[in-house]
């Protein structure tokens, strides 16, 4: 098989990888892929053989197999998103018994809280003008996962550049650098909680014991702060920002969600599907030789789905580039399938919901306040989203 060389693309790909994708899949589901960064791998482009692969347990996620190091599990230890079954499912099930819809669901009244205290900071600015992402789609996720999870005083400016080296990193030395310095301030984290535990979920889970006695270990709880900390705000960051630009783009929609809120449910799930946050999966690797789409991709070789392509495939949804927030999008792959499905799937989805229907309520007009050629998209495969979101507005009266 031919590789696609996607570094021929350049920024137009990284602004709008959409137009590649629909290329891609109109020759076929799978292709042999080469990254802009120069690794080569197997992409999968179509939405039923995403979902397959999603869910196949010969494609991993332990890097181990291909004989990789790995300075992110030596800091940060094992998490779910670097392990499979049967260590998967005993992490999965360790989390579960804490991180629970109860516990989700019992946030809804501070989301709301935090949402107006943002709302009402930035609707204040007497220009009308303000960046969506600094103003209200960062702060409000961080500060909410950081509250469940119970980090006291965090330097949201250092986290923030720690984040976005993790999912979007700039240079390999300022990837590896914001690592250390990560890894150094969870393990301080854990040894607080140890000596003074509270009501939050870290403590919660330095606590948790399953029926046989089974706890997490050190270097496992280090992992799961990492995971939830980080996936915790980035994907809902990118709900925000990527939701309310797709309104913006689409002003019938934006009219549309205005006259009635009750569509509120069903256009974030629309906005999850057109423009998601995470626009491919983590590595997968092949435990064996695997038949995806009738190729044979050899053992040990490396497989990306494409979350981003395969809600866009119209063999699934109906004029898949028509943003529409009156469709069933069911079946979107935002938040991934099978055994690694987003955790935090529910408690994004109650923030865009809380977040969305507040910011409409609260202004009379909305509009972009740059060329759109101008915004700053985060570099990478993984996440999709822009670094900051000039909106222009007149608050409600």
């Amino acid at each position: 098989m031919e590789t696609v060389d996607l570094a021929v693309y350049g920024d137009d790909f990284t602004a709008d990888p959409y137009p590649v994708y629909a290329k891609l899949r109109a020759q076929g589901p799978l292709h042999r892929v080469r990254t802009p960064d120069g690794g080569e791998l197997w992409l999968v482009v179509g939405h039923e053989e995403a979902r397959a692969a999603l869910a196949d347990p010969r494609l991993v996620k332990n890097f181990r197999l291909m004989g990789w190091d790995s300075y992110e599990e030596e800091l940060l230890g094992v998490h779910m998103l670097n392990s499979d079954p049967p260590d998967h499912t005993r992490l999965r099930k360790l989390v579960a018994r804490e991180f629970t819809m109860r516990r989700v669901e019992a946030l809804g009244p501070r989301v709301q809280g935090v949402t107006d205290e943002l709302l009402d900071a930035m609707l204040a600015a007497p220009d009308g003008r303000a960046d969506l992402v600094n103003a209200l789609a960062y702060p409000l996720p961080i500060t909410v996962i950081c509250e469940l999870l119970g980090v006291p005083d965090l330097d949201r400016e250092a986290f923030r550049n720690w984040s976005n080296e993790a999912v979007a990193p700039t240079t390999p030395e300022a990837e590896r650098t914001a690592f250390v310095e990560l890894s150094a301030y969870l393990n301080e984290l854990i040894e607080d909680k140890r000596c003074s535990p509270g009501d939050d979920l870290m403590s919660a889970l330095i606590r948790t014991t399953a029926e046989d006695g089974d706890r997490l270990s050190r270097s496992e709880l280090t992992g799961m702060a990492f995971l939830l900390l980080i996936a915790g705000h980035e994907t809902t960051v990118n709900l925000i920002s990527n939701g309310v630009r797709a309104l913006l783009d689409h002003p019938d929609q934006l009219a549309a969600l205005r006259a009635d809120m009750s569509l509120i449910d069903g256009a974030v799930e629309e906005m999850l599907r057109y423009d998601g946050p995470v626009e491919t999966s983590t590595y997968r690797f092949t435990a064996e030789p695997v038949d995806l789409a009738g190729t044979v991709i050899p053992a040990r070789e490396v497989v990306l789905v494409a979350l981003a392509s395969a809600d866009r495939d119209p063999q699934r949804f109906d004029d898949p580039d028509r943003f529409d927030i009156r469709r069933d999008p069911r079946g979107h792959l935002a938040f991934g399938h099978g055994l690694h499905y987003c955790l935090g799937a529910p408690l994004a989805r109650m923030e865009g919901r809380i977040v969305v229907r507040s910011f409409l309520e609260r202004t009379a007009t909305l509009e972009l306040d740059t060329d759109p050629a101008r915004l700053d998209w985060l570099p990478g495969l993984l996440m999709r989203g822009v670094r900051a979101l000039p909106i222009r507005f007149t608050p409600a009266p």
